[in-house]
C-alpha cells in the first residue's frame, strides 16, 4: 500500500524539529489516516511574494508549510517550467523586455507571450511579478523564472540544511495541449523525478493534474502518487469520471472547496465518498484576502475545512493555515 503524503510530510517536520499538530487524540482529525491535515503552499507563499519565485517557496517553509506546490508548463526545448499560466505577460516582466518585443502571438483569443515559444534559457532571464493587482508588488522584478530542475535543486538544498524531508505536489498543466505541440511533459517529469530518486510510491511527492488521461498514462509508467484535480459538480471530474473510476489510477482527489462544502459549512458528501474509496482529499484554494466560502473570516473557512476532514488545504498564506490548525489542536 502506498505511503500517504501526510505521514511523509509530518515525519519530515519531526526531523526538522518543527512543532506538529495533534492527531485524533488531541484534535479529533477526520482525515483519511487520522493525522493532522497538510498545509500546502499554493505556488509558494504567493499571497506575499510573486508566485513560483524562490522567495515565495522560502517564505512558505519559514511559515511552516508542509508541502510546496509548483505548477509546470513546457518550454520550446522540452524543459518543465515552474509557471501557472501558459502565457507570460501577467507573471513576468516580458512586456518590458525589448529583445522579446516581436514574439507575442495570438492563441486562444489572447495576444501574449507563451511559455511554449521560448527556450528554458530565455525563460530563466525573465523576472517574476505578482499576478494580483490588489497584492503588494514590492518584490516584483527580482527573482528569475524557475525550471522544475531549479525548484528541485532548491528543495534538495533546503533538505540538506534542515536535515528533513520536504514534500512537493507538482501540478502538470495542459499536458494534452503540450503533447499536441510535440512537447509531451511525461518523459520530462519522469526523468526529473528519477534523477533525484523520487520516482517511487513512498516518495514525498504527489503529481496533480486536471487531465485524467495524462494521470492514467503516468500511473502505468510510474509508482509515484497521483491526484486528480476537480472543479465541477460533485460526482464526476471534468472528464466525466466517477470517484470509483478515479480511485483506480489515483491516490487522491483535489476538488475545489465548494465541491466539499455548502455555504453553511455542511458537507456535500463528496469528502466522505472519497475517503470511503481510500482517496485523500486536497482542496483548493484558501486565501486570506478573498471572501471565505463559509463563515465571516478565512479562519472560519479553515476551521470548517479542517473540521470536515480534508487531508490537505492549498493556501496562498501558509502562516494563517498553520496557526488555525495549531489552535484546533490545542497548541
Amino acid at each position: 500500500m502506498r505511503a500517504t503524503l501526510t505521514v511523509l510530510a509530518m515525519a519530515g517536520l519531526a526531523a526538522c524539529g518543527a512543532p506538529q499538530t495533534g492527531g485524533p487524540a488531541e484534535a479529533g482529525w477526520n482525515t483519511l489516516d487520522g493525522e493532522a491535515p497538510l498545509v500546502i503552499a499554493h505556488r509558494g507563499a504567493s499571497g506575499l511574494r510573486p508566485e513560483h519565485s524562490l522567495p515565495a517557496f522560502e517564505l512558505a517553509l519559514r511559515q511552516g508549510a508542509d508541502v510546496l506546490e509548483p505548477d509546470l508548463q513546457m518550454s520550446a526545448d522540452g524543459v518543465l517550467i515552474v509557471r501557472h499560466d501558459p502565457y507570460l505577460s501577467t507573471s513576468t516582466d516580458i512586456a518590458d523586455r525589448p529583445e522579446f518585443a516581436g514574439r507575442s502571438v495570438e492563441r486562444f483569443g489572447r495576444e501574449d507571450w507563451w511559455v511554449a515559444d521560448f527556450t528554458a534559457a530565455e525563460l530563466q532571464t525573465l523576472r517574476t511579478r505578482q499576478v494580483m493587482e490588489d497584492r503588494s508588488d514590492a518584490h516584483d522584478g527580482i527573482s528569475p523564472v524557475l525550471t522544475f530542475g531549479d525548484f528541485l535543486d532548491f528543495v534538495s538544498a533546503e533538505q540538506a540544511e534542515c536535515g528533513c524531508t520536504i514534500a512537493i505536489e507538482p501540478e502538470v498543466k495542459l499536458p494534452a495541449e503540450y503533447t499536441a505541440l510535440g512537447l509531451d511533459p511525461l518523459p520530462a517529469l519522469l526523468a526529473a523525478l528519477e534523477a533525484r530518486g523520487l520516482d517511487r510510491a513512498d516518495a514525498p511527492v504527489v503529481v496533480q493534474s486536471f487531465d485524467a488521461p495524462f494521470l492514467m498514462r503516468l500511473n502505468e509508467a510510474s509508482e509515484v502518487r497521483l491526484a486528480m484535480l476537480y472543479s465541477g459538480e460533485p460526482g464526476a471530474d471534468a472528464s466525466g469520471l466517477s470517484l470509483e473510476e478515479i480511485a483506480r489510477f489515483a491516490d487522491a482527489v483535489g476538488p475545489y472547496k465548494g465541491v466539499l462544502m455548502n455555504p453553511d459549512g455542511s458537507s456535500t458528501g463528496y469528502l466522505e465518498a472519497a475517503h470511503a474509496l481510500g482517496l485523500e482529499v486536497h482542496t483548493w484554494t484558501v486565501r486570506d484576502d478573498r471572501e471565505p466560502l463559509t463563515g465571516e473570516t478565512v479562519e472560519d473557512e479553515l476551521r470548517a475545512l479542517y473540521g470536515l476532514g480534508v487531508d490537505g488545504v492549498f493556501t496562498d498564506f501558509p502562516e494563517t493555515a498553520v496557526r488555525v490548525r495549531a489552535e484546533m489542536a490545542g497548541q
